[in-house]
């Protein structure tokens, strides 16, 4: 049985949707607190399987408003590329992935949007990626990823909205397993909220159906990419 580790930055941020499909391929996972007293990152030499990075919340990298791990988080990020370990990266973790791999980010605002992407590779994620999907973002700063990155889909800016950095790493600006209420509690949780998150939820609140039925090949293509089923 595979086992991931899963580095959350906020205490509403976590897997979502994404639980069910890997709990439905009995992969196990666990996630880490770094936040948190006496919360810590996972040890390069025993993080099973695979790393996900997640970063839903207001931790950006490019200077402003720093999470606290980066650098850890970057070497931790690291070591899985040297070791061709799969690295999923979602907001936050995609800036730190692009780090990983010697790209940039961008400093931006932070910002809310339930926007879509669309993909810019016929065969990205072996074939699976929808041509459109949701990309719900909540983050500060983007990543730019490195010039040998593979840009798999683009945002309604143009900004790279997935990539892929060598065989089984992927970053996605959005977070693709994501649940309303999970924006719902990050916005309790933060002393300050994008001045649009009212009219982004509902945006959001519609997209629901799209989300779960997207879901379904995003999946599909990662955990074959990854070898996540293979024994």
């Amino acid at each position: 049985m595979k086992f991931l580790s899963v580095v959350q930055h906020t205490q509403s941020d976590w897997l979502g949707l994404i639980e069910d499909h890997l709990e439905g391929r009995r992969i196990r996972f666990s996630y880490f607190r770094p936040f948190t007293s006496g919360g810590k990152l996972p040890d390069a030499n025993v993080l099973g399987d695979g790393l996900v990075l997640l970063g839903l919340g207001p931790w950006g990298t490019a200077g402003d408003h720093d999470v606290p791990t980066l650098q850890q988080e970057i070497a931790l990020a690291r070591a899985c590329l040297m070791l061709e370990k799969p690295v999923i990266g979602i907001g936050l973790g995609a800036q730190i992935l692009s780090l990983a791999g010697d790209g940039k980010t961008a400093p931006a605002p932070l910002a809310f949007s339930a926007g879509h992407a669309r993909r810019s590779k016929e065969d990205a994620l072996n074939g699976f990626l929808p041509e459109r999907f949701p990309n719900v973002v909540f983050m500060r700063d983007r990543p730019d990823p490195p010039s040998y990155a593979e840009i798999l889909a683009r945002d309604e800016e143009g900004h790279p909205a997935l990539f892929q950095i060598g065989r089984n790493a992927f970053g996605f600006s959005g977070h693709p397993g994501i649940k309303l209420a999970m924006i719902e509690d990050l916005v309790m949780e933060l002393e300050e909220a994008p001045k649009n998150t009212g009219a982004e939820l509902e945006k959001l609140r519609a997209m629901k159906g799209e989300i779960e039925e997207s879901l379904i090949p995003i999946m599909t293509g990662l955990i074959q990419l990854t070898g996540w089923m293979r024994d």
